[in-house]
This record gives structure tokens, C-alpha cells and sequence, in this order.
């Protein structure tokens, strides 16, 4: 299987945010940000794989900064790291008021998207041929994420195999919380 550049698969999804996509706060729903996110993770991941791929998780959907209706916001998504059969996609979410020119980075976010043949079993996926710096950093710090998000996983599932709540609930003193009365550990 032949490696295929970054390059190859680069997908910009733009969109105008209207005022159906508002919340009640009057700015874009993060749920419409999310929903067009995973669309473009999906056309970018099904690029390189030329499979149809789903998605498999979601790493740092941070809203830095809101996005309001009328501005056109573009989506740029890139394959960041392959696996045998994953790839993660890096998304860039830039926002642009048409009427100043102003343009913010309103959210960066990875997605994990898993590539599966026609039985919906997960199949290999071409490597990643990487041309330039900025290919070589992104495939570094997927690979640094993947491990964090590992380690992570490995110490969180621990911590609650070992938590006792009866040698734990004094904890939970300073915290916005109260127990029921009667309630027995």
C-alpha cells in the first residue's frame, strides 16, 4: 500500500452560520460546530483512507472564542496520523465576519476516525507520506496525545478499581454537593 501525502486528503468545509443555528444565547450552538466538525473529519479521513470511516473519538473541543450567526466559518482538516486502520484528523475552525474582514480561530479539535470495509470491519489504511515540518510535528504530537490519552485511561480506570467510597466521601466536604439523608455507603 502506497503512503499518500497530507496534502492529498486536506478538506475545507465552509460554511454560513444562520439563524437557525443560533442557541438561546444568540450565537452558533456548539452543537452545529460539532456536527459540521465531524462532517469534514469524515470526508477528510475517507480521502487518504478511500474507505468509509467513522468516528471513534474526539480529542480537545475547546470553544475559545463564540462564533455568531452571519459569519462564514471555515473548516480546515487535515490527516494528522495514521494506524494501521485510525487516522486522526487535526480541524482548524476559523470564523470570518464578512462585513469588517475580521477572522478569529474560534476552536481547534482531533478527531479519531476509524476506517472499515464493507462488512463494517475495521481495514488497513495507507501510511502518511509527510513533506514538510509542519507534517512531521503534527504526526509527532498525535503520536504525544496517544500516549497521554493512554496513560490517562490506565490511571483513571485504576484510581476507580481502588477508590473505596467509605475511605472517600470526606472529600466531597468542600465540594458543591450534599448527601442524601439516610443514605447508606
Amino acid at each position: 500500500m502506497n503512503a499518500k501525502p497530507v496534502r492529498h486528503s486536506q478538506t475545507t468545509l465552509t460554511e454560513l452560520m444562520i439563524p437557525s443555528y443560533a442557541n438561546f444565547g444568540g450565537r452558533v450552538h456548539g452543537g452545529i460546530l460539532l456536527s459540521l466538525m465531524d462532517k469534514v473529519a469524515y470526508a477528510c479521513a475517507a480521502k487518504h483512507a478511500g474507505q468509509y470511516c467513522v468516528t471513534v473519538s474526539v480529542d480537545g473541543v475547546n470553544f475559545r472564542q463564540p462564533v455568531e450567526v452571519g459569519e462564514l466559518v471555515s473548516l480546515l482538516a487535515s490527516v494528522n496520523y495514521v494506524g494501521r486502520t485510525s487516522l486522526v484528523v487535526g480541524i482548524k475552525v476559523i470564523a470570518e465576519n464578512v462585513k469588517s474582514g475580521t477572522v478569529k480561530h474560534t476552536n481547534t479539535s482531533y478527531f479519531t476516525m476509524v476506517a472499515k470495509d464493507e462488512t463494517e470491519t475495521p481495514t488497513e489504511v495507507p501510511p502518511l507520506l509527510l513533506e514538510t515540518v509542519d507534517d512531521i510535528r503534527r504526526f509527532l504530537e498525535a503520536m504525544k496525545r496517544k500516549e497521554l490519552r493512554a496513560s490517562y485511561g490506565e490511571h483513571f480506570d485504576n484510581a476507580k478499581t481502588r477508590m473505596l467510597l467509605n475511605e472517600n466521601v470526606g472529600k466531597l466536604e468542600k465540594e458543591r454537593c450534599e448527601l442524601a439523608d439516610g443514605l447508606e455507603l
